[in-house]
């Protein structure tokens, strides 16, 4: 028991993390038509700096601020030089926002090296706690809940603001939006740096879950797809929803199946598409 409860929470915690980082990934590809190949990229490199601000201010906290507004102003900029120079060539994008994970990485390795680095968890979630009479660590539970609260905030943003009607909008039809008068650019502008701050935000505060290399950048990038697909485009609680049994699938398969871990999650992946091609809460094309 002790260990399939100090597995369910980590897993859980992964859980949340695959959340910020793909509900980003989602929202940046519904509003700004962008599927961005360097969205792991944004979320390692926020890591690194969250490294290196919490060095320097001897607080946790504000180094995952100060990494998730640097995370989010990065984006502005990717968007503002280089995507929004390429809007309606999707292959374009996908070609440039892969060179940006390559030029990211690079950086990463030219100012922090390519070791692997280990973040400690801020005090006081730094030792284990006991549940039910087993101990497990604090810093996983306190993840856990950081995710729950970003999904309800994202639900309430997205369903009861005029600001998550106007990205609805253009989600749905972005010629329609501007028909109507919204801002398109400017929507898509804010979407794009919300979603890369979503990730960076990811990035940061999970830095002492997941050790840092310049080779993570990759991996969150296919668990993003993976979990897009699997929860459906466009769909929050879709991408909530397939963040967790991702994270169960790959955290559990290691423990019991290790020769099937990393082929788990795409068989669950596969078998999502067969019985439905828009993902688990995802709609079909054309549908209102």
């Amino acid at each position: 028991m002790q260990l399939i409860l100090l597995q369910l929470v980590n897993s859980l915690a992964f859980g949340s993390l695959l959340f910020l980082l793909s509900a980003g990934f989602s929202l940046i590809f519904g509003v700004a038509k962008v599927a961005n190949l360097a969205h792991g990229a944004f979320y390692v490199l926020a890591a690194y700096i969250g490294l290196t601000l919490t060095g320097l201010t001897g607080n946790f906290w504000l180094g995952v601020l100060g990494a998730t507004v640097a995370g989010a102003l990065l984006g502005v900029l990717a968007d503002r030089l280089l995507l929004s120079r390429l809007h309606g060539h999707e292959l374009r994008q996908v070609l440039a926002t892969l060179g940006l994970t390559f030029v990211i990485s690079d950086l990463i390795r030219n100012r922090w090296g390519a070791d692997i680095k280990s973040v400690s968890p801020p005090a006081p979630f730094d030792g284990p706690i006991t549940v039910g009479g087993m101990i497990v660590p604090s810093y996983p539970l306190v993840l856990i809940v950081i995710g729950v609260a970003v999904f309800v905030l994202m639900r309430l943003v997205l369903r009861k603001t005029l600001a998550g009607a106007q990205i609805r909008a253009v989600t749905a039809d972005k010629v329609m939006a501007g028909t109507l008068g919204l801002p398109v650019l400017r929507i898509s502008m804010l979407t794009f740096a919300a979603g890369i701050g979503l990730a960076a935000f990811g990035g940061a505060v999970g830095s002492p879950q997941l050790a840092l290399s310049p080779n993570l950048d990759s991996r969150m990038t296919l668990y993003a797809l993976i979990v897009v697909v699997i929860g459906g485009l466009g769909s929050i609680e879709g991408a909530f929803l397939a963040a967790m049994l991702v994270a169960l699938v790959s955290g559990f398969g290691a423990v019991y199946f290790p020769a099937f871990a990393e082929i788990s999650i795409f068989a669950l992946m596969i078998l999502v598409i067969a019985v439905r091609p828009q993902g688990l809460l995802g709609r079909r094309l054309g549908n209102a």
